[in-house]
């Protein structure tokens, strides 16, 4: 569940997570626009809080459908001071911003979140989580999206249940979510396994 930046879930949170999902055929200019989207953050924001930047989630995996939203995932030095030095910078450019917690509805820790939206069709091109080093099931994230890159078959496995899920919930991105959470947890462990066998 996402919550505002005063810590209450209000009707603007209503609206996002009610918008449709769509899932779209792979796009192979999906890591340019990564690409693309990170040149302007390191252009734009304060050098001495940003350190990586990272492409995640299904877009960042060849060939797997997703639906069209660049995920990032953007290491800040200090989240307080990303809250008076970049969401101000960001904001006048149009992007959305949140103050979101990583589990369920309220629960710390949170962190920053921001969505950006095509200019002329207002759709979301692109999700910029912000956290810090510290935030480490942010993190792992990107070893379930390696795990996919290395095992196609596993990344069909969840094409599949993510476009079942987009049809049974079409309007409700909680449930979405919520629906593979199974499946990444299960990949995840598989992951581990490997990892201490040096597979």
């Amino acid at each position: 569940m996402t919550i505002g930046r005063d810590g209450r879930r209000d009707s603007a949170i209503e609206r996002l997570v009610s918008e449709d999902i769509t899932i779209a055929a792979y796009d192979p200019g999906w890591p340019r626009a990564f690409e693309d989207e990170k040149a302007f953050l390191l252009a734009s924001l304060p050098p001495d809080l940003m350190r990586r930047i990272e492409h995640f989630g299904s877009t960042a995996v060849p060939g797997l459908a997703a639906k069209p939203i660049i995920d990032m995932l953007v290491e800040v030095i200090d989240l307080e001071a990303t809250k008076t030095r970049i969401v101000p910078i960001l904001e006048e450019r149009g992007y959305e911003y949140l103050w979101r917690p990583t589990d369920g509805d309220d629960g710390p820790p949170f962190y920053a979140w921001f969505i950006k939206r095509a200019a002329v069709t207002h759709v979301r091109t692109h999700h910029i989580h912000m956290v810090e080093a510290s935030f480490l099931d942010h993190w792992r994230r990107l070893v379930f999206r390696d795990f996919l890159i290395a095992h196609p078959d596993v990344a069909r496995d969840y094409e599949m249940l993510k476009r079942r899920l987009a049809a049974d919930h079409r309007n409700d991105r909680v449930a979405y979510t919520r629906g593979k959470t199974m499946f990444i947890e299960a990949v995840m462990a598989r992951a581990t396994q490997e990892q201490r066998a040096g597979v």
